[in-house]
């Protein structure tokens, strides 16, 4: 069931938008959702922080950087859980990580996300955590824009649970 507040609140922080947009895999759309709208929204950031909230259970939290690093810090301060968070790339200076924040070979993890649509950014993050020995077994996402993201992330045994999905947000489109 969609959470009808924060389609709201996502709405009214003018994060979804219509025309003519590129995605970052390349393809285009006649909807863009910008996270950056959204996450720099207070209001949108408590009511998912809460949502999240809502869907965890003690795992250690795990946030993409950057888009999901607000979305991992407000939830971690809702939850009182500690996070980490993983670069797109190792870095190449200082301690040369790719994961950001302390975790144990084994702890279990679920990675928050902004937005999918493909999926490869939160498989990428995955497949990193798990390259460090974490579980994983598990995507939290704000939106999921139903373009393949879900059956990418079950291919590699990971379940994918969205706060709206694209058919949410695009309902009843005379309420935008």
């Amino acid at each position: 069931m969609a959470n009808d507040e924060l389609i709201a609140a996502l709405r009214d922080a003018d994060a979804v938008q219509f025309g003519e947009f590129e995605l970052s895999h390349g393809g285009t759309s006649e909807y863009y959702v910008d996270k950056y709208l959204f996450e720099t929204d207070p209001r949108c950031l408590q009511l998912i922080a809460e949502a999240f909230a809502d869907e965890l259970s003690g795992e250690k939290l795990a946030g993409v950087a950057l888009g999901a690093v607000p979305l991992v810090s407000v939830t971690s301060v809702e939850t009182d859980t500690p996070y980490v968070i993983v670069r797109k790339k190792t870095k190449e200076y200082g301690t040369a990580n790719r994961i950001e924040g302390r975790f144990s070979e084994g702890e279990e993890v679920v990675v928050l996300e902004d937005i999918a649509t493909t999926g490869k950014s939160a498989l990428d993050a995955v497949e990193a955590l798990r390259d460090a020995g974490a579980v994983v077994n598990r995507v939290l996402v704000v939106v999921d824009r139903q373009e393949g993201a879900r059956e990418r992330l079950a291919e590699a045994d990971v379940e994918l649970d969205a706060l709206v999905t694209a058919a949410d947000l695009l309902d009843d489109e005379d309420r935008l």
